[in-house]
């Protein structure tokens, strides 16, 4: 479609779609109220092969274009690898960063001192050697003024390192030591405050550590960059984190490094998804098919990385890292930052931030619009809460899935899909597909969180216990309602249909489908029971608590059975 007659498209669809009008410029001083398309498509969507800078061979401006810009080649990563080693400027931060990891590196005789985290002693360093009037703060201003994205991304990624560090040390030194989490610190000095504050507002962030533009995305480094992995240079092993708070080389890595793994395949994510809407622009459905096939395939691999999170991020292990990627809100919701932060020489109102949430990755809503399931979500706190999340992201991802879900909803893709026996079976695998990948993101929050901790807002602010649920049941009635839709026509014609040129056969999707749709009903209904009788049991605990919902969480109240080798029990204090 030409770029007119899609923001013509965009412009109808946004009429269409239930909105909630929202400031161009983030908000600094709460968390952001939820919101759906915009209403008015000013700006379309854009990949950067379609960017006039691109197309020109302009290096200058390229250089300049923002750290996150959409490709069909990098997906949802950065457009550049990130920068690990920091220009001499910025020394004292570096160094403070490198010196911060509880467990810090092995020497030449195997041996591994203890970090300023691990020893309590991180906030004291930052007050000792940065200063709000150091190399550091011109640095940052001429960096801005300088325009170097790739620059710009590395020096916001290492300032909210430190600030996450600086205000949750307290935080995570009382769990280490008790089990319990205890309040934070809610004045960021302006060392930290005012350069990460122009940071954000330069490339369009929270001034808050984010998922993609601080802890996972641009916190990874490639050995070789020739790497023939099975996810090229961004396989696992290929790659290194340049920050962490716990072990860099531990399960902190797995953490976050299997996340980029996956992310590393959504090139093709956004091409298909691309191509599939502007087939179904068009009424064409053999491309429509194609791109959906294609769609189905990537998906498979991305659950498939997503399936090694076991085994390379240890459940045990998780609480050992996680007091570090709270937020300062949601406001009234978080006792570790009861009356929020202040940001020092940038504002006297407190401030309340989502804290770091996998939650913010552009994978699944990006299936979600495309598929239209977006639309079936109910009208309620845990929606509100679903699109908030949508605001922590980069701006071009926001603007991206914005106006997917109103591309989608315009072109009637599920409509679309159910012309055709075969659309319509891998409309439903890829439903299928969203549906296990959210259903393995509830497995972790039960192993890794639930099983482990009494505290029940997840990091990113939103109730664990309903949260994820009320997403993945959505999903699951989508599935049921889709699986209800194959006829007996549509079995028919794919089990007689010849199928050469595809790359999976009509007879293994016929197969596939079946499961899925059987799958579907049982795994809703044992969901709803799991769910009561986590509720069920969390009210009992409160209730034994003489109804004080924080003790209920585990905040500085209800002491945990430690075992040696668990947090708390790790040499550190």
């Amino acid at each position: 479609m030409l770029p007119a007659a899609r923001h013509r498209t965009l412009l109808t669809a946004a009429s269409r779609v239930r909105t909630v009008p929202t400031p161009l410029r983030r908000t600094f001083a709460q968390v952001s109220d939820a919101a759906s398309a915009p209403t008015s498509a000013s700006a379309e969507p854009y990949l950067l092969e379609e960017l006039p800078a691109v197309l020109s061979g302009d290096r200058d401006a390229i250089a300049k274009l923002p750290p996150f810009v959409i490709s069909r080649e990098r997906g949802f990563l950065p457009r550049q690898d990130p920068l690990s080693t920091m220009p001499r400027a910025f020394s004292g931060l570096t160094s403070l960063l490198d010196r911060m990891t509880i467990h810090q590196p092995a020497d030449a005789h195997g041996q591994r001192a203890t970090g300023l985290l691990g020893t309590g002693e991180f906030g004291d360093a930052v007050h000792d050697e940065l200063r709000a009037d150091g190399p550091e703060a011109s640095a940052v201003d001429a960096a801005i003024a300088g325009g170097d994205a790739q620059l710009l991304a590395a020096l916001f990624r290492d300032y909210c390192f430190a600030t996450s560090a600086y205000l949750l040390e307290p935080v995570n030194r009382a769990f280490r030591q008790t089990g319990l989490y205890a309040q934070g610190r809610n004045v960021l000095p302006r060392q930290l405050a005012v350069p990460l504050k122009k940071l954000a507002d330069t490339l369009g962030h929270f001034p808050y550590m984010e998922y993609a533009s601080s802890y996972a995305l641009v916190n990874y480094r490639c050995k070789d960059p020739g790497h023939q992995g099975t996810a090229g240079r961004y396989s696992f092993d290929n790659m290194e984190l340049i920050r962490a708070f716990e072990d860099a080389s531990g399960s902190e890595r797995g953490f976050i490094l299997v996340h980029v793994e996956m992310v590393s395949y959504t090139g093709k994510l956004v091409a298909a998804t691309e191509d599939a809407l502007r087939a179904c622009v068009a009424k064409d459905v053999r491309a429509f098919e194609d791109a959906f096939e294609r769609l189905l395939l990537v998906y498979r691999r991305i659950n498939a990385s997503m399936e090694t999170m076991w085994k390379r991020s240890l459940p045990a292990d998780y609480l050992k890292y996680r007091s570090f990627i709270f937020g300062t809100g949601p406001k009234k919701m978080n006792a570790m930052f009861p009356d929020g932060v202040i940001y020092e020489g940038v504002s006297e109102e407190p401030q309340f931030f989502r804290g770091e949430s996998g939650a913010n990755d552009s994978i699944v809503p990006t299936g979600d619009n495309l598929l239209e399931i977006t639309a079936h979500m109910p009208n309620n706190e845990l929606t509100k809460t679903l699109r908030d999340f949508r605001a922590y992201r980069p701006q071009n991802q926001r603007e991206f899935l914005a106006h997917l879900e109103a591309r989608a909803t315009l072109a009637g893709v599920r409509r679309f899909a159910m012309h055709s026996a075969r659309a319509k079976a891998l409309y439903v695998l890829l439903v299928d597909q969203i549906r296990e990948f959210r259903n393995r993101h509830w497995m972790f929050t039960k192993s890794y969180i639930i099983q482990r901790t009494t505290y029940d807002i997840a990091t990113g602010g939103s109730p664990i216990l309903q949260y994820l649920p009320n997403n993945l049941s959505v999903v699951l009635k989508v599935l049921e309602e889709s699986y209800a839709d194959v006829s007996a026509a549509d079995r028919h014609a794919l089990g007689s249909t010849a199928d050469a040129q595809h790359r999976i056969s009509n007879v293994e999707l016929l197969q596939s489908v079946e499961e899925a749709g059987k799958r579907a009903g049982v795994q809703r209904r044992m969901l709803e029971r799991e769910v009561a009788e986590l509720v069920r049991e969390k009210e009992e605990r409160i209730q034994r608590l003489g109804g004080d919902v924080e003790k209920g969480r585990g905040m500085m109240g209800e002491p945990r059975q430690m075992k040696r080798g668990a947090v708390g029990c790790d040499g550190v204090g």
